[in-house]
């Protein structure tokens, strides 16, 4: 059976929108695509404040900051999020995620952190997941003064956003750094060897397929490609998940990520960390995006979003007692 076959119908259309693209070949190319698309649609509301701030990263670069903020008073601290955008590691910009972190701040009622990391090939590995742990611990540092809960701090992010979440998880547990409560990784790319049954089955060419993973993988380890990978580059080599966040993990079934994510969550789950995990039928890579009028796109978008609600929401007081 061809892949166009297998796609959900009302998923087909949005693929023959896409852009067919070759990397490393087109990347400067998919750059300013991504970025055009990006400043095209208004995405503002009046309920969300969005402003760029900028701090120094760890290897005393400029980090811009992009910060999502519900307008309406609020006494009590609320929680918040660091979401990383994607583009598997080499393209895109918080911008491009403007109205879901906006969607995040009005319906989970958090402050939304998206740092705009540095990308590779220019900036190999961990330059980018330096930048979002510089991010988490402006985060914990300005708390006081943004008004963040520091027991509700999330980390999220899709596809290579996803991957440095769950990456980013890990360095944060073992460098001991600011708690997070809970992590969404969708659609995570996790594993730099690309030798799953998936990752050879979707070659189709207006998806992220094989091709595209292998050649951003390679840009993104940069030399390191071919020695010893750091887990916090390719998380799928972790062995030890113990003491990690809360997760909530989806895939399509058609997404070159799905076996992946499924050995990942499937160990998570054997390491005592709590994991809810959707695989999508008939869906492949970020179709949530590519059709977002269809009626899959909807329930997985809205899914995700309620988790991060609930995951977020404030513990209820316990009563106290005088006896």
């Amino acid at each position: 059976m061809d892949f166009m076959s297998r796609v959900a119908p009302e998923l087909r259309a949005g693929l023959l929108g896409l852009e067919v693209i070759q990397l490393p070949e087109d990347l400067m190319r998919a750059r300013t695509n991504a970025d055009l698309n990006a400043a095209q649609v208004d995405q503002t509301s009046d309920a969300v404040q969005i402003v760029n701030e900028y701090i120094q990263g760890s290897d005393g670069n400029e980090l811009q900051l992009r910060i999502y903020s519900p307008v309406h008073e609020n006494t009590q601290e609320r929680p918040a999020l660091l979401w990383i955008h994607g583009g598997g590691m080499i393209l895109g910009s918080p911008e491009g995620d403007d109205q879901l972190c906006t969607d995040f701040a009005i319906r989970a009622d958090c402050i939304v952190v998206s740092p705009n990391y540095r990308l590779a090939p220019e900036h190999p590995y961990p330059a980018g997941l330096e930048d979002c742990y510089s991010t988490l611990q402006w985060m914990s540092e300005e708390a006081e003064a943004r008004g963040i809960d520091l027991k509700r701090i999330a980390v999220g992010g899709a596809s290579a956003g996803g991957g440095l979440a769950v990456a980013l998880t890990l360095l944060t547990r073992d460098r001991k750094g600011p708690e997070l409560c809970f992590q969404l990784p969708l659609y995570p790319m996790l594993d730099h060897r690309n030798g799953t049954s998936s990752s050879y089955e979707m070659t189709h060419p207006s998806i992220w397929n094989r091709a595209h993973n292998v050649a951003a993988w390679k840009m993104y380890l940069g030399h390191q490609f071919n020695i010893e990978v750091p887990i916090y580059a390719s998380p799928s080599l972790a062995t030890d998940l113990t003491g990690l966040p809360p997760a909530y993990i989806c895939v399509g079934e058609l997404d070159l990520f799905r076996d992946e994510i499924l050995e990942y969550v499937s160990r998570l789950s054997r390491a005592g960390v709590k994991v809810e995990f959707h695989l999508y039928p008939g869906c492949y890579h970020a179709s949530e995006h590519v059709a977002p009028e269809a009626e899959s796109s909807q329930l997985i978008r809205t899914e995700y979003i309620e988790r991060l609600a609930q995951a977020l929401k404030r513990e209820p007081e316990r009563a106290t007692s005088d006896f």
